[in-house]
């Protein structure tokens, strides 16, 4: 399985961004797709997840009221980024884990999100 990020970009304080994470190959495999991000300087950090099959989410508290994780189909999800704030920026990685795996092994390039005061 192989995992593309796209939608990063530059925005203002308050501004909108949306992240898209496709799988692909084997995508049947895989049971949760989430989001990561890691700031210059900082360990990384969850943003959120969604699992394929129920459709539930998480988020990390940081995020919760202002990020919206979905899903379009199996192999597609969507990071909906709303009122940014300048500590949002970091590089965001599209991440997946497989059925019967309880680690995320499956990472995608990062994506540079910047959000300027």
């Amino acid at each position: 399985v192989q995992l593309q990020a796209s939608g990063g970009g530059s925005v203002q304080a308050g501004g909108s961004l949306r992240l898209s994470c496709v799988a692909s190959g084997r995508t049947s495999s895989l049971l949760v797709m989430a989001w990561f991000r890691q700031a210059a300087g900082k360990e990384r950090e969850f943003v959120a997840n969604v699992f394929l099959r129920s459709g539930t989410t998480n988020y990390g508290d940081s995020v919760k009221g202002r990020f919206t994780i979905s899903r379009d189909a199996e192999n597609t999800v969507n990071l909906q980024m709303n009122s940014l704030y300048p500590e949002d920026t970091a590089v965001y990685y599209c991440a997946a884990r497989r059925l019967g795996r309880s680690a995320f092994e499956l990472w995608g390039q990062g994506t540079l999100v910047t959000v300027s005061s």
